[in-house]
């Protein structure tokens, strides 16, 4: 019982100090706070860690089961190890083409100039630029499915999307250029962007806003308690 009411009153009574420090911005809150934030830091530091070991633990039961995807696991474990082994061994790599120091090269370009940065910057960087290329045809896809006139509220989505695309290229004005001034399909795009968009846009961030609201109130009343383990 202990191992779930412990976690509980701590959950609550951080919730509530933030909760309180928000509306009364005094002391003792203020100090209260500081110290809660230092903790979660804290806490965050291990909970890193604890995902990283969990990660690999998963991966190297993938490999010796030879589940599906297992070869993937494996890119995992060896870009791990490769990541740590260069931050924590060769803080500096030495370029032997160059011959010079990576950290006379990264200083030049403004990188840290460390061979942590080599492999952000050379390695992951394009991996990710890769990774969101290929979303692109996806997001293609997923756009020709959603943009089926098959209802009034799809055929405005369609004809936002078509004016939108075409007002942002040149050939949209060159092709609508009998338009009146200040009805360019740029200028209708610029419209679409800045108000039914905006408006779509906040009524979201609304909606998140009251769903984080509901499940904060819920951790710290101890309502929801899947994170402990259990069910909700």
């Amino acid at each position: 019982m202990m191992r779930r009411e412990i976690p509980l009153f701590i959950t609550s009574a951080v919730g509530f100090i933030f909760i309180i420090r928000f509306f009364i911005p005094h002391e003792p809150f203020g100090s209260m706070e500081d110290t809660a934030s230092s903790w979660i830091q804290v806490i965050q530091a291990f909970a890193i860690w604890l995902g990283v070991l969990n990660l690999l633990k998963v991966s190297l039961d993938k490999i010796y089961k030879k589940e599906k995807g297992w070869g993937y696991a494996g890119i995992i474990i060896l870009s791990f190890l490769a990541i740590s082994i260069a931050g924590f061994f060769f803080p500096f790599w030495e370029s032997q083409s160059a011959g010079d120091s990576y950290l006379q090269h990264a200083r030049k370009f403004q990188y840290p100039g460390t061979s942590f940065d080599w492999f952000y910057t050379y390695v992951y960087a394009p991996l990710s630029s890769t990774m969101f290329a290929t979303l692109a045809f996806f997001i293609a896809s997923a756009s020709f499915r959603a943009f089926r006139a098959r209802s009034f509220q799809a055929t405005l989505l369609l004809l936002s999307g078509f004016v939108v695309m075409l007002g942002g290229v040149p050939i949209g004005n060159v092709l609508f250029s009998w338009l009146p001034q200040g009805w360019q399909v740029s200028d209708i795009a610029d419209w679409v962007r800045n108000v039914p968009q905006v408006a779509g846009q906040r009524a979201i961030q609304i909606g998140i806003a009251l769903g984080i609201i509901s499940t904060s109130l819920r951790l710290i009343l101890g309502v929801e308690r899947s994170h402990l383990g259990g069910e909700g």
